[in-house]
């Protein structure tokens, strides 16, 4: 929950609580992430927590991982004790308690295991149509009607209250910890304070472990009972404790905002009151699939271009039955995830909601899609194509350099694919007679390769 959405914080007691929280301007999780999504079992153990590849991609808790030798995690130890010490005053400056703090601490170590994942998770890379085979697979879909019919009392309440789609609030449950299924189990205090003092992105570790004090000085859970991923999403719908602190809601009235518990009513109305501060507009689509006309000009897919459907019509855009997409939607995008050889979508203003819970397209488009056909709606249609694999992290900076020392500058050699990456790509589509669909695939990087 960026978040997811990479991709979460929930603290409204009430609505008014909410309505008072500023809306989220983008996911806080640590942003990659669908590109590590596991396949599917009878039991969907998914678990959510950040880096699936940017799509929020990084190891789910759900995978093993190998440990580093002793003799490391014994030098970890000695400096995370001195690191410990130091911080315990920074804690108490912002308000924590020390007993809350000594509590929360025992037993605390550095984790290895939490450092390897944390390492891995740009190698991990998915393409979008293998991240969509096991989001929306038929086992994930038939789990989704299942939950919706087991909650379904509970979910049409959340769904008056918040304004949300039950089904969308459903997708991020199954997406986040299949259903329930994999919360994580991993004690959050000891996977953030190993990060914080790993220091890679320190900062941002030891303002979510501060947020993870406040909420054990305020009661809603023991330090005990606060579990979840390596990076410290938790819960049902993986909250990071930032997130859990500015939207989380006590839906049951028992006076704690219980998103760990077998109970997931509080985890669903925090997710709901999430995508309701993040402009969420209910009975609207996150998009739809589109066919796109002979010679449509690529240069139109841009996130930036914003017509409404009638608009879109003019130029050949039809939904895949042939027919104008209704103006009821409100204005939209093309976005097109696997380039020019890929499915087509217009997007709307409930895709850039769902992004403030995860940034990576393919985890909003997972969950956009899962939640339509937990509705019913049809599968994609379009052809995927498949013959592609996903660029590795090293890869993607060869690309990155290649373009750069061709004369398109990608501005930075970070091995991650946004908007001045792919707008390179495009420019260099451009000069090369190519389609101009900003798509960084392995065929463009040989084509770099021999020029």
């Amino acid at each position: 929950m960026r978040p997811s959405v990479l991709a979460m914080s929930l603290c409204a007691f009430s609505l008014g609580t909410l309505a008072e929280a500023g809306a989220p301007t983008t996911s806080l999780r640590p942003v990659e992430r669908p590109s590590t999504l596991t396949g599917d079992t009878p039991e969907i153990r998914v678990a959510a927590n950040a880096p699936l590849a940017s799509v929020r991609p990084v190891l789910r808790p759900a995978q093993s991982i190998t440990t580093v030798p002793q003799a490391t995690e014994t030098a970890g130890n000695l400096g995370f004790q001195r690191w410990q010490k130091s911080f315990r005053k920074k804690a108490l400056r912002s308000g924590i308690q020390a007993s809350v703090y000594d509590r929360a601490f025992k037993g605390v170590r550095y984790n290895t295991n939490v450092i390897q994942r944390d390492r891995n998770q740009s190698e991990f890379t998915k393409t979008i149509w293998e991240y969509l085979d096991s989001a929306a697979s038929e086992t994930r879909i038939r789990n989704g009607k299942a939950a919706l019919r087991k909650h379904n009392r509970k979910l049409d309440a959340i769904e008056r209250r918040y304004g949300v789609d039950k089904e969308v609030v459903v997708a991020v449950w199954g997406l986040e910890s299949a259903y329930g299924s994999y919360r994580g189990d991993i004690p959050t205090i000891e996977a953030l304070a190993t990060l914080a003092y790993d220091g890679r992105r320190g900062k941002f570790f030891e303002s979510q472990l501060l947020a993870a004090l406040k909420i054990l000085q305020n009661g809603d859970v023991s330090a005990r009972n606060m579990t979840g991923s390596w990076a410290g999403a938790m819960g049902h719908t993986q909250f990071i404790p930032t997130s859990y602190q500015t939207f989380a809601v006590d839906f049951t009235g028992d006076g704690k905002r219980d998103i760990w518990s077998d109970d997931p009513s509080d985890a669903l109305a925090s997710t709901a009151a999430y995508l309701a501060k993040s402009g969420w507009k209910r009975n609207k689509p996150w998009g739809v699939e589109v066919k796109l006309p002979k010679g449509f000009n690529y240069s139109l897919a841009n996130r930036k271009i914003i017509k409404a459907p009638s608009e879109w019509a003019a130029i050949g855009i039809r939904d895949m039955n042939g027919r104008a997409v209704p103006n009821s939607h409100g204005k939209g995008s093309i976005l097109l995830p696997a380039g020019g050889n890929g499915a087509a979508f217009m997007i709307f203003s409930n895709f850039s909601a769902i992004e403030k819970y995860n940034t990576a397209d393919a985890y909003v488009i997972g969950v956009g899609h899962l939640s339509d056909r937990i509705k019913g709606g049809p599968a994609i249609k379009s052809k995927w194509p498949r013959g592609d694999r996903a660029l590795t992290f090293k890869e993607r900076m060869e690309l990155q350099r290649r373009l750069t020392r061709a004369g398109f500058d990608t501005q930075k050699i970070d091995g991650k694919i946004g908007p001045l990456t792919i707008n390179a790509v495009r420019s260099y589509q451009v000069a090369q007679g190519l389609t101009p669909d900003g798509y960084p695939s392995l065929t463009l990087l040989k084509r770099l390769r021999r020029n």
